[in-house]
């Protein structure tokens, strides 16, 4: 099932729960009608947690579930819109954007959110170094995936020379 249909079903399924079951029913009984094959369905852009970076006014933030569940209170999307207290107890008081709710967790609590095509800057941290040439260069040890971590290194080593 699309993610967007999914979203549509679960905001019916906030409204009149049994309206939900039934759609989700016949929905069902569609979809195992569906040929095997290659097929493309629209789908809602996905958003991914970023969880080691940290949080600022302004960020798309989640609420992390409580230790030992899997369920977080809430699912939306909350932009933070200050932080006060001291290190280590740190508070974020929240807005919902599409409800206007307001609301404030610890930092502790919360997960930072990039959806499709929202600009994020990952940095390259060295996990070490590998030291066998003297004086010679040190060949930096990087662990990352994918294409853009090799074209940032390709970029930073060609401003050195190398």
């Amino acid at each position: 099932m699309s993610n967007q249909l999914q979203f549509l079903l679960g905001r019916v399924e906030e409204a009149d729960p049994g309206v939900a079951r039934e759609l989700r029913r016949h929905i069902e009984a569609l979809q195992s009608r569906r040929q095997f094959g290659l097929n493309f369905e629209r789908h809602t852009p996905e958003s991914v947690a970023l969880t080691g970076r940290p949080i600022s006014v302004g960020d798309k933030v989640r609420f992390l579930p409580p230790r030992g569940d899997s369920e977080a209170e809430s699912k939306a999307n909350w932009i933070v819109t200050s932080i006060s207290g001291a290190k280590g107890k740190r508070v974020a008081s929240l807005l919902d954007p599409r409800t206007k709710d307001e609301a404030t967790r610890t930092l502790d609590d919360l997960v930072f959110v990039a959806d499709f095509r929202d600009p994020i800057y990952p940095g390259l941290v060295s996990t070490g170094r590998i030291e066998r040439g003297g004086d010679k260069p040190f060949h930096a040890v990087v662990n990352a995936e994918g294409q853009v971590p090799c074209s940032g290194v390709t970029a930073f080593s060609s401003r050195l020379g190398f």
